[in-house]
């Protein structure tokens, strides 16, 4: 069914060369500039540069494990708010079936990415997953330019599309920390088995159980419950604080997510030669994936009622690949897994594919399946 849509549109063509024009070229390079050339990512670029110059950053292990929790906290809370604010202004009676599709999604999009990173890719199992946790997640900057070009084309997105994005954040990194610990867990008894040292049986289980009840997930989960339940029984003064020290938008959050991309970019150095062995493929992952991804979300958004800017939009969020969110819960639960790959491919790849040139083929792939 995804080979469909794509052979499809070689036919528009035309129509999707026709968005870019010299005004829409340059809005594009207007945002890469925007997003990319801004002090978060360039954090990473300097742990990068650091490395292979040799310099003498270090990021105590205290602190870069303090900030990863204070990330996590937000991304829970925050998310927990937005959930609680749509419930109170339409209920469930809008959002069920958009939701429902949002985490079918959440779910199918971790898997696809493993399967193909480690059968086709060949990476590690750690690897895979860890990659996989960041494509089953979202890119809330990407969220941000489909929506504005959805509306510039005169075509907005459903009111309830960031509760979507909240919906779409926490399950895909779940599942692929599960996939992740259970299947390394496996390995590991394979490997002891065959060297005649004691083997512990391996339950996926207790795998899920360990991942659940683990940092990254308790923290972004249990938040978005405190954050959903405070903001429904809390006063709008008294609530305020914890909105203001939580919101990812604010000064502390995104001063901490520097000092967080500073000490990534410092691991992500140290293995930069293993980026050089999968490079060309994970080009191509990072390109092709997002574009079936788009599709799933395009036409699940369809069927579950969404307008066209709405479908577009969802489609943009489901291709894109969190480098926010991810990175710590990660770190956390599968430090054995590379960071040069995965934050490489969400945020040098997918992430300035989408914002050029996915979102208006997201929009085709909207009007193609039907949205109005």
């Amino acid at each position: 069914m995804l080979t469909i849509p794509c052979a499809t549109l070689c036919w528009h063509i035309p129509a999707l060369f026709a968005v870019f024009n010299a005004e829409q070229l340059g809005r594009i390079v207007e945002s890469l500039e925007r997003n990319l050339l801004t002090p978060i990512p360039l954090c990473f670029v300097l742990g990068l540069i650091c490395t292979q110059i040799h310099g003498g950053i270090k990021i105590p292990k205290e602190l870069y494990l303090a900030i990863a929790i204070f990330l996590l906290m937000s991304i829970g809370f925050i998310g927990g708010h937005e959930l609680a604010h749509e419930y109170q202004e339409h209920g469930i009676s809008t959002i069920w079936k958009p939701a429902l599709a949002t985490l079918v999604l959440g779910c199918l999009t971790p898997i696809t990415s493993y399967v193909v990173l480690h059968y086709l890719g060949r990476l590690s199992i750690a690897d895979s997953a860890g990659i996989a946790a960041h494509y089953g997640s979202t890119s809330a900057v990407t969220y941000a330019v489909a929506n504005s070009f959805v509306e510039q084309t005169q075509h907005p997105a459903n009111s309830f599309l960031p509760t979507l994005v909240t919906i779409l954040e926490c399950p895909g990194i779940a599942i692929a920390l599960v996939l992740g610990a259970a299947l390394s867990a496996r390995e590991r008894a394979t490997k002891a088995s065959a060297s005649g040292a004691p083997v512990r049986e391996s339950k996926l289980g207790e795998a899920l159980y360990e991942v659940m009840t683990g940092q990254s997930i308790m923290l972004m989960a249990g938040l978005l419950v405190i954050g959903f339940i405070s903001t429904l029984f809390m006063d709008t003064k008294g609530f305020q604080p914890f909105y203001d020290f939580f919101q990812s938008k604010g000064m502390l959050f995104r001063g901490a997510l520097c000092i967080f991309l500073l000490e990534m970019g410092l691991v992500a150095g140290e293995r930069l030669g293993d980026l050089r062995k999968v490079g060309p493929f994970l080009v191509a992952f990072g390109i092709v994936m997002p574009l079936i991804h788009g599709f799933a979300g395009v036409y699940l958004g369809h069927l579950a009622g969404l307008n066209l800017g709405g479908c577009t939009v969802l489609g943009a969020i489901v291709a894109s690949a969190s480098y926010i969110a991810a990175p710590p819960a990660v770190r956390l639960t599968l430090p054995e897994a590379n960071p040069t790959l995965s934050i490489t491919a969400a945020l040098a790849i997918t992430f300035p594919f989408n914002i050029a040139f996915g979102i208006p083929i997201y929009f085709e792939m909207a009007k193609w399946v039907g949205a109005t």
